[in-house]
């Protein structure tokens, strides 16, 4: 009987570990898909201006992504004991909120809608525990007071702030020349910071997931944070990420918004860092790219130059829905997972379909580092041209 116990206990222990190394996969594969979705949030304005080159724009952020990743575990343990109960939550569960979120965000990445991550990934888990442990699985507390809430004054302080700053910048600056060009170089650094920055919130994002799902399986202390190694692979993910550009996204921020200037773009990116900074300090699941889209259009308002109303607006569609979107996929994904270890194979088969599909459709009208600052109006000038000549 005893051999027959340990042999049964084994095999629960082996397809739990399995588990929760499919969770850890996937944690990592939402980590990549949030670096590339979130490069534009420290670079597009200094790919706009040609303060930096892209290329070497994404390098710089890829980097400094990890080193901001360890500097602060806050908004990590927000999220592994703060927005759901740990007690309710199973290993499956996370892996359905994870579905949810890589879809979102790669479908939003297609579109070159600078959409919220946190609020995917966010949204994904939990539809993905409401549907499998009912509402007393979330903590609507903690999610009035460290996800909405900042979602709604965040974008309006930063935006506030970069319109200020890019004012003051002109006044002092009159415009010239060589101001433009000292501006263009301090833009380098203040890139740079947000790109730090969104490492000490983005960053943690994944680890917090990770750390609950190993919380949930009981690999890991209730309460406690997340273990070096979950750090390491995390850093390294989405600075992977962040490295391979996410154009789409960087092009409608850099180019999509209003015309950028090396002084706004200095203000703009500013006034995110010290948002960022000063969320991730207070665990605050900030969404990086609703404050940096906000500094931007602050930017264009303190410059008085015009701002593309309709892109933000389309923007802030897709900020209103994205948690209830990804809630939806996630609490799906939940119900197939619920299955067991065929249910996740299941789900995991579905979301490869759906990225592959997404991916395709991506290469019809690709944009990359060659084209990224490339508008949509050049492109019909460019595209009106060609068909004048041929016909002619």
């Amino acid at each position: 009987m005893s051999l027959d116990a340990d042999h049964t206990e084994g095999e629960v222990l082996s397809t739990t570990l399995l588990i929760v190394c499919l969770v850890i996969v996937t944690a990592l594969a939402f980590d990549f898909t949030n670096g590339f979705h979130d490069s534009a949030n420290a670079m597009a304005t200094s790919v706009a201006t040609r303060a930096l080159s892209p290329k070497t724009a994404v390098l710089i952020a890829a980097v400094l992504n990890v080193v901001g990743a360890s500097l602060s575990t806050e908004v990590a343990k927000t999220i592994s004991s703060g927005i759901v109960e740990d007690s309710l939550v199973s290993p499956e569960m996370v892996f359905a909120g994870l579905a949810g979120a890589i879809l979102w965000n790669l479908a939003t990445w297609l579109f070159g809608l600078p959409s919220s991550s946190s609020h995917a990934l966010f949204g994904g888990l939990i539809g993905a525990v409401i549907v499998k442990a009912g509402l007393n699985g979330v903590h609507m507390g903690t999610i009035v007071s460290k996800i909405i809430l900042p979602a709604l004054v965040a974008p309006v302080v930063a935006g506030g702030a970069a319109a200020l700053a890019t004012a003051v910048a002109y006044k002092i600056s009159n415009d010239t020349k060589s101001s433009q060009g000292i501006f263009r170089h301090a833009q380098s650094v203040s890139a740079s910071l947000v790109a730090l920055a969104h490492g000490t919130s983005d960053g943690q994002k994944t680890m917090g997931v990770i750390t609950l799902v190993l919380i949930a399986a009981g690999f890991q202390t209730a309460g406690t944070g997340p273990q070096w190694w979950v750090i390491l692979i995390a850093g390294c993910a989405i600075g992977l990420g962040t490295y391979s550009g996410g154009w789409r996204i960087m092009r409608t921020m850099g180019k999509g918004l209003c015309d950028i200037e090396s002084p706004q773009g200095f203000a703009a990116e500013t006034s995110s860092t010290v948002a960022i900074l000063a969320s991730s300090h207070l665990g605050f699941a900030l969404s990086t790219t609703q404050v940096c889209s906000g500094s931007i259009l602050g930017s264009g308002l303190g410059r008085r130059t015009e701002v593309r109303w309709s892109t933000a607006g389309k923007m802030a569609v897709a900020w209103v829905i994205t948690l209830p979107s990804a809630a939806i996929v996630g609490g799906l994904a939940s119900l197939i997972a619920g299955i067991g270890i065929g249910g996740m194979l299941i789900d995991m088969a579905l979301l490869l379909v759906g990225a592959l599909l997404i991916v395709r459709q991506s290469r019809k009208s690709a944009v990359d580092s060659k084209n990224v600052n490339d508008s949509g109006e050049v492109n019909v000038r460019t595209r009106t041209a060609v068909t004048e000549g041929a016909a002619a």
